[in-house]
């Protein structure tokens, strides 16, 4: 009997993640299939019980659900408990959720082994304080960066990100008016949107200081040309990259926990990389 697989979230027609795990199972001779599924925005859990109820083996969980899909596990990866965010879901067989975050693995394998950029040692301005961002913290700190320093609309939001991780003493928080108000820090020598901002459509801009000539500035979102990365190319920022391959390395992460089986994701990239180059 073939396993079934999804992806939740809200918007959901433009995720590729179907198209990245049907061809990781053709790869690795897999017998499942894999849906997306757009949850209404006040009822994830519904989705998930309906899902689990039609014979569902897991999922990955994307924006805006990685908080509230943390809520429903009765047991998490270390990773997942520190960052109070699931991107991956797994029923167990007795019964309980399993939840893990393979978004900071995915995103640390994008940049450092697909990008060559270099994370050890480098100051890290992190945009958004929402669960895409609260699962790349902690990779982020594993790769060795020195500081991480986190800013949101919001900023009470971007502090209460910072305080879990206070035994640390490299991440800080702080709201978005204060920070465009004027450099309190070292420019950043990667800077990573995980807002929505570019999913929206919405500019997003860095203010004079924040950044130098050699900064690297990574989107989540993927795309041929995202605003904020058209904003990096227009600043003259040569090290550009949207989340595409993120998208790809998290999704063997998941695959691996959920068949036991760790796929090739460079072909799978390169395919897709042409078909958004088309």
């Amino acid at each position: 009997m073939t396993d079934r697989y999804a992806v939740i979230g809200n918007p959901i027609g433009h995720s590729k993640s179907p198209r990245i795990h049907a061809a990781f199972a053709v790869q690795t001779g897999q017998d499942l299939h894999y849906d997306a599924l757009l949850a209404p925005l006040d009822d994830f859990a519904g989705t998930w019980q309906q899902f689990l109820r039609d014979g569902g083996r897991g999922a990955n969980v994307t924006v805006p659900f990685k908080e509230v899909a943390w809520s429903l596990c009765q047991q998490l990866s270390e990773r997942a408990r520190r960052a109070g965010a699931v991107n991956t879901l797994m029923p167990l067989s007795d019964g309980r959720v399993f939840g893990d975050n393979t978004d900071g693995a995915g995103l640390v394998a994008d940049i450092v082994v697909n990008a060559g950029w270099t994370l050890n040692g480098a100051r890290v301005l992190l945009l958004g304080a929402g669960g895409a961002a609260r699962g790349v913290i902690q990779p982020l700190l594993d790769a060795g960066v020195t500081e991480i320093r986190v800013v949101n609309r919001t900023p009470e939001r971007a502090e209460a990100l910072a305080d879990l991780f206070a035994d640390t003493a490299r991440v800080t928080g702080m709201g978005q008016a204060d920070w465009l108000a004027g450099p309190a820090h070292a420019p950043a020598d990667v800077v990573i949107n995980a807002t929505s901002a570019s999913l929206s459509g919405a500019a997003l801009t860095l203010p004079a200081g924040s950044w130098h000539a050699q900064t690297a500035v990574y989107d989540m979102m993927y795309g041929r040309d995202t605003p904020f990365l058209a904003w990096a190319r227009d600043a003259g920022l040569c090290h550009r990259r949207d989340g595409l391959g993120m998208l790809v390395e998290q999704a063997a992460e998941a695959f691996l926990l959920w068949r036991g089986v760790r796929p090739d994701t460079a072909p799978v990239l390169a395919q897709l990389r042409a078909e958004l180059s088309a």
